[in-house]
């Protein structure tokens, strides 16, 4: 399980009650039956997770192979494994980000 997530700016925030769950169920996974089952399973997993999100982030989830024999709770522990992984290398990325934005900002209201 592979899980990316990206925090919505300024202006890109759109007008949604939520987080924004993007799935991907490859031909790896297997034959369209399996696809399909694993993709229901992700989305429940996912609607679980959302009032636990930010409603400005996005994340993409990226299912593996291995994922298709996993039991049911083992699918919900990987699946928040992977989501809060990746919210928190959002979070260090971010924090890296932040102090550079408002240097820019702070430089650019100096020169008006």
């Amino acid at each position: 399980m592979i899980a990316h997530c990206y925090q919505q700016q300024g202006s890109e925030t759109l007008a949604v009650s939520g987080p924004r769950f993007g799935l991907i169920v490859s031909k790896s996974i297997g034959n369209a039956v399996v696809r399909h089952r694993t993709a229901r399973q992700l989305r429940h997993i996912c609607r679980e997770l959302c009032v636990e999100l930010d409603p400005a982030v996005d994340v993409v989830v990226r299912a593996l192979p291995a994922l298709v024999d996993a039991e049911p709770q083992q699918l919900r522990k990987d699946v928040r494994s992977a989501v809060f992984r990746a919210l928190k290398k959002l979070e260090k990325t971010s924090a890296h980000i932040a102090p550079n934005a408002s240097t820019a900002k702070n430089a650019e209201a100096a020169t008006q």
